[in-house]
Order: structure tokens, then sequence, then C-alpha cells
């Protein structure tokens, strides 16, 4: 069934400069997990939990306690977690591969950086300006996702039509017999 308004698709340069800010994004979050790996992270990793319960009201630091108590049964464990973490966001943003999967990782981590280490951008008092960067970066991942950055300067072109059923972990366009299967079942439903 054709629908009567399809909006015009981006323009071929938009949908690329969404493909380079993917790849210049994968380079903030590869240096910032370069500092992930380094000793004062991993050795230090409680303290940059409990350092975001300062000034926070009294929710706020229970939840964050209660991340401070899971962490603190191998706080290294969780250290190195975070470290490999933010390098796979970083490789499959640098790369275009497998984004589909990179930007939900990405968004997931985001939002617990944001929820834990920056205290939800808290607190919030007179003097305040600004609500963390994690929350915004979970919002770039969602916008990487829904243009599908990973098809254009990526290997996600190249990856898609081969992994079959598993190429929604890849953006991509679906090949045009998994779109026209698709059409058929819409059509018959």
């Amino acid at each position: 069934m054709k629908q009567p308004f399809a909006p015009n698709p981006l323009p071929n340069w938009r949908l690329k400069g969404f493909g380079l800010l993917r790849i210049f994004f994968g380079l903030i979050w590869a240096v910032d997990a370069w500092f992930k790996w380094q000793p004062d992270f991993i050795h230090n990793f409680e303290n940059y939990l409990s350092g975001s319960q300062d000034g926070q009201p009294p929710l706020v630091q229970g939840w964050i306690g209660f991340w401070i108590d899971v962490v603190n049964v191998n706080p290294h464990v969780f250290a190195y977690l975070v470290a490999v973490g933010e390098t796979a966001v970083a490789f499959g943003l640098i790369l275009g591969v497998f984004s589909n999967l990179t930007n939900i990782t990405g968004i997931l981590l985001s939002v617990v950086i944001w929820a834990t280490a920056e205290g939800f951008g808290g607190p919030y008092q007179a003097g305040s300006t600004d609500i963390g960067s994690a929350i915004i970066y979970a919002l770039v991942f969602v916008g990487l996702f829904l243009v599908s950055a990973g098809y254009y300067y990526g290997l996600d072109r190249y990856l898609t039509p081969r992994l079959g059923r598993w190429g929604l972990l890849a953006s991509g366009h679906w090949s045009k017999k998994q779109s026209a299967g698709a059409e058929t079942g819409a059509e018959a439903a």
C-alpha cells in the first residue's frame, strides 16, 4: 500500500555528513576510552562514582549508593568493563561496523554514565550550568541510529547484505529480496 505522503529523503551530501560525524564522534570516544585504560581510572573507579553523590538530593544519593555497593563487589572488573565497552563503541563508530548494535550500546552506556558517575547532571541548584555531557551523547547516538550513519563511509554498507537476518545489527539498506518479502508479508496482513 502506497503512502499518500512521503517526505523527501535526505540529500546524499547530508547523509555522508552523518557518516563523517559518526567517525569524528568515534574519535572522541577513542580518546575517552584511552583515559579509561589508564591505571588511575582502573584503581580509583569507585571514587569516580562516590564523588558524584556530593550535593545530590537523598533519592539520587541512594541510587548512586546502590551502584557503589554493586561496584564494590569487584571495582576493577567494572572499571575494565567500562573501558572495554567504550573501546568497542569507539571502534564501531570509527569503522561504521555493526552500527545499530554500537548505537544501542552507546545509548545504554551513556545513560548509565549519566545516571551514575554524572549524577544525572546534578546537583541542580543556583549556579548550575549544564546537565552533563553523557545524556547529550545518548541523543547523538539516537540520531546516528535514525539515519543509519554506519552505511556512509562505514563497513556496514558491505556487511549488512552478508549478514542475512542478523543484518539488523548493522545499519544499511536491506537487500531487495528481503524488502520485497517484507512488503509482501505486510500486504498479506
